[in-house]
């Protein structure tokens, strides 16, 4: 009989065992903590000198554990003794997925700094306002980052550091190349931590207005490595992947940039705090991915559902050997049923997986996974998780029956502390120790969590509330789609009416009327787009792989943002 999530939670957790549980105050507020978790970044960084299993493939480049700790080493006595950061300042990296911004975090986050994770794909005016917000005292960057940053951090006085340049050719005036400043063999600094000093700044990849710098403790971050990899645990009792012991050493592979939380904690981390191997992409692209997971035999892919879509539709995917994958999912963004079920027919051994998590969760959050997934696909996974209680409440902050819809309200060690130099916005979002996440969704009897949409991503027509993201997934479902969106266009009866942008696969024709007459027996009427605009091109995204809904209806329907 296969054992359920409490049961095995419960025997995962136990006294006496790695995940053991124990309850304690956490910014006032008592949670449930992990007892062994590592105090501070710092300590899992040292637990990896010495290892000489591969850490990092990058291109043509192979990091092992104990060289990779050395560069951090010698980075951070640059950082401490060369540009005088001290506990508490904030270094700014902005950079592509390269080894390097590994070695700068981990200096940084060693040193007691706090990391500010900029955009790579900002434009020189959105860095200017992040670097200028979080009172940047150092920052690095690649050559492509560093001209876009030079005038701002000539302003500011702000030393820039330049990794992966031409060694060759002297940097402009502010800048030093990485290998000028760094002493071979210099040793860690010493520098006394705590686990409640702040250790990120992650803007928010909010798709309209300024981002918020989302601030997180090296705690939270420790407690967020324990549950991941407690998921992790748990689900291998239960059933394990597809009843198949994986025949090669976990590895992940990085199709998410490293300065958003999905890559940096529960990918990046999670494999400096294992010692599994990371196989580093600096760019997302399809084939490149399928090519690296067969010849690495890469076990765990997380990402974004999009990029689970271009793996799925890849014309040549029977090609490649893709039978080490274990797991096939990520989060980010709610993911369509009928591509849990590609997942589960096109891969021999790999589950689909999906996790609700954001910036301000450190991107934890329940996770649903396999046979779970696979009984309720339009699920998140059950609630509440190790150490996150989740809870639906009405627009008074009342707690609502199961099957009701409300805001999605969770509780944690995981959470970040709060917004950098925003108390508003952070008194708004966290209250009595609970964030208000802004998802829309329900808890059902038996504690899954199905999320409908965002609050600000619901449409709103003649008084009735319209999830984009379940049109969405309905729209997924026809054979001619390769991606879709759904927002929602001014109207001056009804207030709103839903349009959908539709992304078709080569050479396929579709007009709306059939569009429409395969949702009409899907959705009720008034869900279904009244307008539709069809395109080959992929849709706008963000730094995170989201689609960015703000400008579809300028671009594909010429109204005003």
């Amino acid at each position: 009989m296969e054992l359920s999530l409490r049961d095995a939670i419960s025997e995962v957790t136990a006294p006496g065992q790695l995940f053991e549980l124990v309850r304690r105050d956490v910014g006032g507020v008592e949670c449930r903590v992990f007892a062994n978790a590592p105090a501070t970044l710092r300590d899992i960084f040292d637990g990896a000198r010495g290892a000489h299993e591969t850490f990092v493939v990058y291109e043509g480049e192979e990091w092992t554990f104990d060289a990779m700790m050395r560069a951090v080493d010698e980075f951070a006595d640059a950082l401490v003794h060369h540009f005088g950061v001290r506990r508490g300042d904030r270094v700014a990296i902005a950079m592509r997925n390269v080894p390097e911004w590994i070695v700068a975090f981990a200096a940084a986050v060693s040193v007691g700094a706090t990391v500010v994770s900029l955009n790579a794909w900002w434009t020189s005016d959105e860095l200017d306002f992040a670097i200028s917000d979080a009172e940047v005292s150092v920052l690095v960057a690649d050559p492509e980052r560093c001209a876009r940053v030079l005038d701002t951090c000539r302003r500011r006085s702000i030393p820039v550091v330049l990794a992966r340049g031409d060694i060759t050719t002297s940097p402009p005036d502010g800048v030093v190349h990485l290998v000028d400043v760094v002493i071979k063999g210099a040793p860690m600094p010493q520098v006394e931590l705590r686990g409640d000093d702040d250790a990120t700044i992650l803007y928010t990849s909010g798709t309209t207005g300024q981002p918020k710098g989302a601030i997180s403790t090296h705690q939270a971050i420790c407690q967020t490595l324990m549950a991941f990899s407690t998921g992790l645990v748990v689900e291998g009792m239960r059933r394990g992947p597809r009843d198949h012991a994986p025949r090669d050493p976990t590895c992940f592979i990085l199709i998410v940039p490293l300065f958003h939380v999905t890559g940096c904690v529960p990918v990046m981390l999670s494999c400096f705090s294992w010692h599994f191997k990371l196989v580093m992409m600096y760019r997302w692209d399809p084939e490149t991915a399928l090519h690296l997971i067969e010849t690495h035999h890469v076990t765990n892919v997380v990402g974004v559902p999009t990029q689970t879509w271009d793996l799925l539709n890849f014309p040549n995917l029977a090609k490649f050997d893709t039978s080490s994958l274990v797991t096939v999912g990520g989060g980010g963004a709610p993911a369509a049923p009928a591509l849990v079920a590609r997942v589960d027919e096109t891969f021999v051994h790999g589950r689909p997986n999906l996790a609700f998590g954001m910036t301000e969760t450190n991107a934890y959050g329940p996770q649903n996974y396999g046979d779970d997934y696979q009984r309720y696909p339009a699920s998140t996974g059950q609630t509440p998780t190790v150490v996150m209680d989740v809870e639906i409440r009405d627009d008074a902050g009342h707690v609502v029956a199961p099957g009701v819809v409300g805001e999605i309200w969770v509780s944690g060690p995981t959470l970040f502390r709060g917004y950098w130099k925003q108390p508003g916005a952070s008194a708004a979002a966290l209250v009595d120790g609970w964030l208000r996440t802004g998802d829309v969704g329900s808890i059902n009897d038996e504690g899954f969590l199905f999320i409908e949409d965002r609050l600000t991503d619901m449409i709103l027509r003649g008084g009735a509330n319209i999830y984009c993201a379940e049109v969405e997934s309905v729209l997924y479902e026809h054979p001619a789609i390769y991606e879709a969106a759904v927002c929602g266009l001014p109207d001056a009866r009804l207030g709103e009416s839903v349009a959908a942008v539709v992304v078709l696969r080569e050479d396929v024709y579709l007009t709306e009327e059939q569009l429409r007459a395969f949702l009409s027996t899907r959705l009720a009427p008034y869900k279904i787009p009244t307008r539709v605009a069809f395109t080959h091109d992929r849709l706008p995204t963000n730094g995170a792989g989201k689609i960015v809904k703000s400008s579809l209806g300028q671009r594909y329907f010429r109204t005003a943002d």
